[in-house]
């Protein structure tokens, strides 16, 4: 172990982040997940564990405030809209399950039918039977457990979504085997609803992260699993070649029209090497341009975004592609083409 013998006498080593897993799994003897970049949580119980990874993949929602009977089953139709099937008793809050205790099983379930959207309902199984398969996939990638240690919400869904967890496991084997296909990668990229796909990569940003194809999300948890997501991040690139998963800070991306870019952490799924580089002291920081790209189509920020990327492309400010990257260089081609930006509206520069 290379480290540094300091003038104080104190023992330093800078561990990568595969070195520092092994370390501590070595020392403990637990498997273990990266909470966060240069973090790893080691778990005394196995199914906190899973509980803690399963919290990862699929993040339980709140449920609605409950006061009364009424309240309580809207709380159990939202619920069963959004996982596309009714909770256990052990998966609600404890006031909604003294709310409904005086119900019969059978007339709670025939209420909830009755005052479920339907078509909310398939979108949730369909998401549900996704999100399982992701959550196999990953704990795969981490060392699967047998059926009974998976958290009681993802056992219902494997009972409720496929004919056994046999058949669930070997969905998410073949899901797991195309992330290493290249060309299946690219195909998934190209036919994501969700971010901008350059020759080299998927760009993401995080609130449409769920939109993209099943196979690219767990490409980026599998990134996260290994070495840790970090906390702030804006959009997420996934490299088609190769296995690299960057998350990239760019803290105004609402408000600034090109959003400058603060930090970027870079994790290889080959090497299980992880890298960070800040440009807070940059004094020519690398911008975004065309930001609805990097949204779904239905965000509600797009049409306003879209408008400026038009207006952009009319005075001709992308002509040079190779200058705008950068702040100097952006800042060049507005004055060239008599420009400039309040807000996300673009208008032609005022003469001093």
């Amino acid at each position: 172990m290379t480290a540094l013998l300091t003038s104080r006498q104190t023992f330093q080593h800078l561990y990568a982040a595969s070195e520092l897993r092994e370390y501590v799994e070595q020392v403990t003897g637990a498997r273990v997940v990266a909470a966060a970049p240069g973090v790893v949580y080691a778990f005394r119980d196995e199914g906190a564990r899973l509980s803690y990874l399963a919290q990862r993949v699929i993040p339980d929602a709140e449920w609605l405030a409950s006061e009364d009977t009424a309240s309580a089953v809207s709380a159990v139709v939202a619920f069963f809209e959004r996982r596309g099937r009714p909770p256990r008793i052990e998966e609600m809050p404890r006031t909604v399950a003294e709310l409904l205790a005086h119900l019969r099983p059978g007339e709670v379930k025939r209420l909830v039918r009755d005052g479920a959207d339907p078509e909310r309902a398939t979108a949730g199984a369909k998401r549900s039977t996704l999100n399982t398969l992701l959550y196999l996939a990953v704990e795969l990638f981490n060392g699967r457990g047998p059926f009974g240690s998976l958290p009681v919400g993802l056992q219902q869904d494997v009972r409720t979504f496929f004919s056994s967890y046999k058949e669930a496991c070997q969905r998410a084997d073949r899901l797991l085997f195309k992330l290493r296909d290249d060309g299946y990668v690219r195909s998934a990229m190209n036919a994501s609803v969700a971010g901008k796909v350059t020759p080299t990569a998927l760009y993401v940003h995080r609130r449409t992260l769920e939109r993209i194809p099943s196979v690219l999300r767990l490409y980026e948890h599998c990134a996260s699993i290994a070495a840790g997501r970090p906390e702030q991040w804006t959009v997420a690139k996934l490299k088609h070649q190769g296995r690299a998963v960057s998350w990239l800070d760019y803290p105004d991306f609402d408000k600034d029209p090109h959003p400058r870019i603060r930090s970027s952490y870079m994790v290889d799924l080959q090497t299980l090497q992880a890298s960070h580089l800040s440009y807070e002291s940059s004094a020519n920081r690398p911008l975004l341009h065309r930001k609805h790209e990097f949204l779904a189509p239905d965000d509600p920020d797009v049409p306003r975004y879209r408008r400026l990327t038009e207006s952009e492309m009319r005075a001709g400010l992308y002509e040079r592609p190779h200058l705008i990257g950068t702040e100097n260089g952006w800042e060049a081609e507005l004055v060239r083409c008599g420009r400039q930006l309040r807000g996300h509206r673009l208008v032609r520069r005022s003469e001093a």
